[in-house]
């Protein structure tokens, strides 16, 4: 594997560790899942961090490697610090459900990842964030709904839905039921079920 990536290094005038990750993603695609983790890893530790968040999406779901939680959180963790999106809001959710340190610190630490994840654009970031500050201890339900917002102009089915409860019941916004009734026609076109449920009601 080494020498495939020197040979694409070669031909392209890339780094090695970018090389490895193109291989990883090639090997991943044709059903090589362990030849995929071992290129990955490769490049993870050479400090890719394209690399090290595909490895933990090896570790998190038992890609090419045993399934191990901690090894995934350890490598988003890397990646994350080196301002990868989606391995911030990855790493951020590892901290919400597995994280080691007090449950206050991981909370603060989760939600400043997934606030930079929301702001690079990660629709996942976007419709968590919205959840997460409408339903938390202290609902900020206008911050909620500005992220909802994000996640359903990027077209998140769900968040579209959210959005229309937010106009149905008044949270973070004026009540409008001929809004709410907007978002539910589409978000239901977008195929949700709960809008279409909402619809009939």
């Amino acid at each position: 594997l080494e020498e495939a990536a020197f040979q694409l290094q070669q031909i392209f005038r890339i780094d090695i560790s970018i090389a490895l990750n193109i291989l990883g993603i090639e090997s991943m695609r044709a059903g090589h899942c362990r030849a995929a983790f071992t290129c990955f890893k490769l490049a993870a530790d050479r400090g890719y961090s394209k690399a090290q968040f595909n490895v933990g999406l090896c570790y998190e779901h038992g890609r090419g490697t045993e399934k191990d939680l901690e090894k995934a959180g350890f490598y988003y963790c890397q990646a994350a610090s080196s301002h990868h999106p989606m391995a911030q809001y990855r790493y951020a959710r590892f901290l919400l459900q597995h994280g080691p340190g007090s449950c206050w610190d991981r909370r603060h630490k989760a939600v400043a990842l997934l606030e930079r994840a929301a702001g690079a654009g990660i629709t996942e970031a976007q419709a968590y964030l919205g959840v997460f500050y409408m339903r938390g201890l202290q609902p900020q339900e206008k911050r909620g709904l500005k992220y909802l917002l994000q996640a359903a102009n990027s077209g998140d089915a769900q968040s579209r839905y959210h959005v229309g409860v937010c106009y149905e019941q008044g949270l973070g916004v004026q009540q409008d039921v001929a809004e709410a009734l907007r978002q539910y026609r589409q978000s239901a076109a977008a195929g949700n079920a709960q809008a279409r449920q909402r619809l009939r009601a």
